[in-house]
């Protein structure tokens, strides 16, 4: 919605003052399909050359995304502390084999299985579940755990990065292609030296809206779009970071209700319940 809202600003805002100045647009819309092709082509060319093909795949699986709002919101931070406050008390009150049939089976799990929109998100379960099995296997001390963890993490966030990054040169890209569109443009122009100067005008003004253009979609288009996926990432690498930091507390001794006070520490303070919040949310669950 809000990438929508944005674009619907940026270009009203520039062809409106434009047309206030007593620009004509009929210059820009003659010169737009020629000029769009030799842009787009050119930088999509380049993009396709520039990554590998795992990395145009997280492209177009992380497109759709940016124009859906944030699904990390403060129902999924209580629903994830929630789930992990249960998993705790019944690690607490049964021992650690007790969640040997969770862990293995995760959508068939009791606890698992209330908590849809967690359960659903195969990254976030098998992260939870990986480190619950290390845990119930006992080979590992609560140190070597979140060494492991941090690497995880930084691999997560190193994976999410390569999508934001491409869409980020792409638009560092733009503005040269529109100057090899405008180049072009010129070329074209003095092919044409002998024409009436309204003509020529007319062609010189074409060959500018390529650099326009791309300097345009460079910076109101394309940059943003690589800038909220950075933001993105962050978002779910703070899920992560919450969800190490209850397991780690659990590991150190502490109880269930101490573990997600740390875990709800951790969140952004946009997203993050208060402590009376999530102190209701659990009564129930104890």
């Amino acid at each position: 919605m809000n990438v929508g809202i944005g674009y619907a600003i940026a270009l009203v805002c520039i062809f409106g003052a434009y047309i206030i100045h007593g620009g004509n647009m009929t210059v820009i819309i003659h010169a737009l399909p020629t000029e769009l092709l030799a842009i787009f082509g050119g930088s999509l060319g380049a993009f396709v050359v520039t990554n590998q093909g795992k990395t145009l795949k997280a492209v177009k699986a992380a497109l759709p995304t940016l124009f859906k709002g944030s699904r990390y919101t403060k129902e999924r931070y209580m629903d994830l502390l929630g789930m992990l406050f249960e998993i705790l008390v019944k690690i607490r009150k049964e021992g650690l084999m007790s969640v040997e049939k969770d862990v293995d089976d995760p959508h068939s799990s009791p606890v698992f299985s209330k908590y849809e929109k967690i359960s659903s998100d195969h990254h976030v379960m098998d992260f939870i579940t990986d480190y619950l099995r290390i845990m119930v296997s006992g080979n590992l001390n609560a140190m070597e755990i979140e060494n492991l963890m941090d690497i995880e993490i930084e691999t997560h966030h190193h994976e999410g990065h390569a999508p934001a990054a491409a869409i980020t040169r792409l638009g560092d890209a733009l503005p040269a292609f529109g100057i090899v569109a405008a180049v072009l443009g010129v070329v074209n122009t003095m092919g044409s030296v002998g024409q009436p100067p309204a003509v020529l005008g007319g062609m010189i003004g074409s060959a500018l809206v390529g650099t326009f253009l791309g300097i345009l979609l460079a910076y109101a288009f394309v940059g943003p779009l690589g800038t909220l996926l950075e933001q993105k990432l962050d978002e779910s690498s703070k899920e992560f970071q919450c969800i190490k930091t209850v397991l780690l507390a659990s590991m150190q001794g502490y109880a269930p209700q101490t573990a997600v006070e740390f875990g709800r520490k951790v969140l952004y303070s946009t997203e993050r319940p208060s402590f009376a919040e999530l102190e209701q949310s659990i009564k129930g669950k104890k």
